[in-house]
Order: structure tokens, then sequence, then C-alpha cells
């Protein structure tokens, strides 16, 4: 009983949390750009090089045979799926990238604002020499 006690304060604390919450966005936000990867900038790129499909360009390593009733089919490098996740990972490291650089961006304005909101507090010496002018008002 102990042990799923532990487990529970484990998964319930908040970096757990956050980081779950993180993955699973994470995870939906590579659907997004996999999907705009390949149903929005790869048919107008394969368009411009002459109507290529990235996805069907392969290299066949070995043909595919055919014996009797049954296939073996072909070995091929499909490179061109190669490049398209490629673009993928482009795509979500430079997004990745741009939401770092904003949050950094903004912890930076919010620590400049904490510092020119709050003076530092007067030296010692600072507070003596105070004291000394005020009693020589008196």
């Amino acid at each position: 009983m102990k042990l799923l006690d532990e487990f529970k304060a484990f998964a319930m604390r908040g970096n757990v949390v956050d980081m779950a919450v993180g993955i699973i966005i994470g995870a939906a936000f590579g659907k997004i750009i996999s999907s705009l990867v390949s149903d929005v900038i790869m048919p107008p790129l394969g368009l411009l090089l002459g109507g290529i499909d990235f996805s069907d360009m392969t290299y066949v390593m070995k043909e595919a045979v055919i014996k009797g009733e049954e296939t073996i089919p072909a070995v091929t490098l499909n490179y061109g799926m190669f490049i398209q996740n490629v673009v993928d990972f482009l795509i979500i490291a430079f997004a990745i990238f741009m939401v770092i650089k904003a949050m950094n961006s903004m912890k930076r304005k919010k620590e400049a604002a904490e510092q020119v909101a709050a003076p530092p507090p007067p030296s010692k010496e600072e507070e003596l020499l105070a004291e000394i002018r005020d009693l020589l008002k008196k």
C-alpha cells in the first residue's frame, strides 16, 4: 500500500502532470505538422520539381517475385518518405525553437520588470549616513 501511495504522490506532482500534458500536445502537434508537410507542402513542391510525388520515390533493390499464387514483395529504399520525414522534423524543430524563444523573451521581460520595480535596499553605510544627516539637521 505504501508503494501505491508513493506512486500517487509522484504522479500528482506538478512536473509530472505538466510533462504528460506536454507529451500529449506534442503528439497531436506532430500529427498536424505531418499532415501539413504531406498534404500541403510536398504536393506543390513536387509539382514545382516536375510532378514528383515524394511518397512514391523509391529505389528498388530487388524486384517482386511471383511464385505461383505466392508473391514476394519487392525490396525498396523509400528515400522519398525519408525526405518527407526530414521536412517534418525541420518544421517541428523550427516551431519548437520559436516557442522556446518566445517563452525566454517573456521570462526576460518579467525578470527585467521585477528588477526595475524593486530598487535594492540601502546599504548599512547609506543608512548610517542618513542618520548622521538627520542628526545634523536637528
